[in-house]
């Protein structure tokens, strides 16, 4: 019974572990992509996309539990008008940035930590 106890109150704290480094990955890819970000009209290369992002991620962040929530919450859509965030890559037709995100976090997930450093 005391080794259940314990391994559920580790358990979170993995978790959480786990979603700020998918985030952090997130984040940077966000970052070093060629791809646009159209937010509202308006054309954004990874690096202003990334301030935009990390501002509402700022806002959102005591909901804010799995990366799946920092996507749908901080990178996905306008707070303001609503409308979805799209991603322009080169050569590829635009799709939903929730669609490209989740996408590359499936990717992620599928790597070993090993294969991510090199």
């Amino acid at each position: 019974m005391r080794f259940l106890f314990i391994l559920l109150f580790c358990l979170p704290s993995v978790s959480i572990a786990d979603s700020t480094t998918e985030i952090a990955y997130l984040l940077d890819m966000i970052k070093q992509t060629d791809c646009r970000y159209q937010r509202n009209g308006k054309f954004y290369q990874g690096t202003e996309a990334l301030e935009h992002i990390e501002k509402k991620r700022a806002y959102f962040q005591d909901e804010i539990h799995s990366a799946e929530d920092f996507i749908r919450l901080s990178a996905s859509k306008s707070s303001l008008s609503g409308k979805a965030y799209l991603i322009h890559c080169p050569n590829k037709a635009a799709e939903p940035s929730q669609t490209w995100l989740l996408r590359a976090l499936a990717d992620y997930r599928q790597l070993k930590p090993s294969q991510l450093s090199k």
